[in-house]
């Protein structure tokens, strides 16, 4: 999504049929770096529904099943004969070769996972100014053993003959790799060859093309009614407020409940910033002895957060009774809560999921249905790196828009076991020495997130000369585009010294830190 061309497109230009594959939202992500409105939507999207979505482009993605077992998933065989250009990935090409009367069977040599130098046989097309060698992310243990008629191999790998293929005049390719992901050298080369080259798509997905229909959007669904917002202070629903502020004005009413699970200063910073600085009416609702009494012995990660989702639903229905009526609330909720909240039924029309269930970790989900509230949610087309360009259109200060995510449930998945106010000031504090230090380095945007957690076990220790029995504070900071992977962040030694030494002298309760080098997978960027 850029900041320049202001002509929004509705209908996808490049739609993903998703077989399962763990990459199908990254693929969606790299069609939209490109300019280009891409949505995912279910494998078994019939070819008159595709039709009717008018696409310049299909993309099958990935899977983890094979395609000659019995069940596995198969598209509508009429998409071969729709005259619009399919590019089939990984199982979306054996999908392809399989139905157009190919053959795909075990791999008989060695499967292929991981990095895999890729030697281009035919370099036009799809693999225009991809680099023979140039390194491919592999993930499959199928292998294409005959091509359909009419297809020729366009490159290969030390293990793979037919690593892609191609019927140039059939408009239909298919790659045995990754090129949505990092990894993939040439990837995005690929990708925009498709996009551009072979399906003559425009760069009109555009960030003032979105903030201007969203806009009008808003508008028109609203009129004249009234509008909740609970403000959490991260981008998604800092940017939303900024974008309803300047849709409908006074009509909007944030409410932000303050239930004690924040991190240190930020209560009193987002009333400053949004009611004071910017005139956004935001209501402060201070829950946090509600919060801390219902957590009383609970220790599941699972528990915690289900209690204080309802615990904030109670408290959200109790002032908007209060402050309202209401005819709408608003919610944040982005393109990938969408696809990852619900399973594979799909509207085409719309590419929204359908019975979408708000994943028990976001701030608002499972709403009573006696609130009768009607929905406004004007992100839920958007990854989050394109609504912080939105934000940044907006007027959003970078402070906001580059924050590093933070959990709904905020610092009481940060803390293992039950959740005490001791706990809870001694991680506040640790936190913000971490993020401060990291900050005064110069590093806070070089990182995803970096934040602390606080460990339910005593260790031993000594502190002038007396013995202690405190807690182990754990420094997670990792690297990341989306969240979907992740690497442990590669800190300066003098750095961890420092932070270690502020956190043991500064903090009461503290007499150990350790670092947390776990990558993710098989990790985890939150210990709960």
């Amino acid at each position: 999504m850029s900041d320049s061309i202001s002509q929004a497109q509705r209908e996808p230009a490049i739609v993903i049929l998703d077989f399962g594959s763990q990459y199908s939202e990254l693929i969606a992500r790299r069609i939209r770096e490109t300019d280009v409105y891409s949505l995912v939507i279910s494998y078994g999207t019939s070819a008159n529904e595709l039709k009717a979505l008018n696409p310049k482009g299909i993309i099958l993605s990935g899977g983890p099943s094979s395609v000659y077992s019995e069940g596995a998933p198969l598209c509508d065989p009429a998409i071969w004969d729709l005259g619009i250009p399919v590019l089939g990935v990984c199982y979306g090409m054996q999908l392809m070769v399989h139905q157009l009367g190919g053959e795909v069977q075990p791999a008989t040599g060695k499967a292929e996972y991981g990095k895999a130098p890729l030697y281009v046989d035919d370099p036009t097309a799809l693999l225009t100014n991809v680099e023979s060698s140039s390194t491919m992310w592999m993930s499959h243990g199928d292998a294409v053993k005959k091509l359909p008629k009419g297809f020729v191999r366009l490159a290969h790998t030390a293990n793979t003959s037919e690593a892609a293929i191609a019927s140039h005049e059939s408009g239909l390719y298919g790659v045995q790799f990754h090129p949505e992901v990092v990894h993939s050298v040439d990837g995005m080369a690929l990708i925009r060859n498709f996009v551009y080259n072979i399906c003559n798509c425009e760069p009109d997905w555009t960030t003032s093309a979105f903030i201007e229909e969203a806009i009008t959007q808003v508008r028109n669904q609203v009129g004249e009614k009234r509008v909740l917002l609970a403000l959490s202070g991260g981008v998604d629903s800092s940017t939303l407020a900024f974008l309803l502020h300047q849709a409908i004005g006074d009509q909007l009413t944030c409410m932000f409940i303050d239930q004690g699970f924040m991190r240190k200063g930020e209560p009193e910073f987002l009333m400053e910033f949004f009611d004071k600085k910017f005139h956004i009416n935001v209501e402060y609702i201070n829950a946090r002895q509600r919060f801390i009494t219902k957590l009383e012995g609970i220790i599941d990660p699972e528990e915690k957060r289900k209690v204080i989702g309802a615990e904030f639903i109670r408290v959200f229905e109790e002032e908007s009774n209060r402050l309202g009526p209401f005819d709408y609330l608003a919610q944040g909720t982005l393109y990938p809560d969408v696809i990852e909240s619900a399973g594979t039924n799909v509207d085409p029309k719309t590419g929204e999921r359908v019975a979408v269930k708000i994943k028990s970790h976001h701030n608002v989900g499972g709403l009573p249905k006696d609130l009768q509230f009607k929905l406004v949610e004007p992100l839920k087309r958007l990854f989050k790196d394109e609504v912080r360009k939105v934000g940044r259109s907006l007027g959003l200060p970078e402070e906001i828009v580059r924050r590093h995510p933070f959990p709904g449930p905020g610092l009481a998945i940060r803390i293992l076991g039950e959740v005490t106010n001791e706990k809870l000031n001694c991680l506040r504090d640790a936190d913000f020495i971490v993020r401060e230090e990291i900050t005064n380095a110069g590093l806070y945007h070089d990182i995803w997130q970096a934040f602390a957690v606080l460990l339910p076990v005593y260790s031993v220790g000594v502190m002038g000369d007396q013995r202690t029995y405190a807690w182990p504070i754990v420094v997670r900071c990792v690297s990341s585009e989306d969240g979907m992977t992740a690497d442990w962040s590669r800190l300066p030694n003098d750095l961890l010294e420092l932070i270690s030494n502020r956190i043991v002298n500064e903090v009461k309760g503290v007499n150990r830190v350790v670092l947390d080098i776990t990558s993710k997978p098989p990790g985890t960027i939150e210990w709960e």
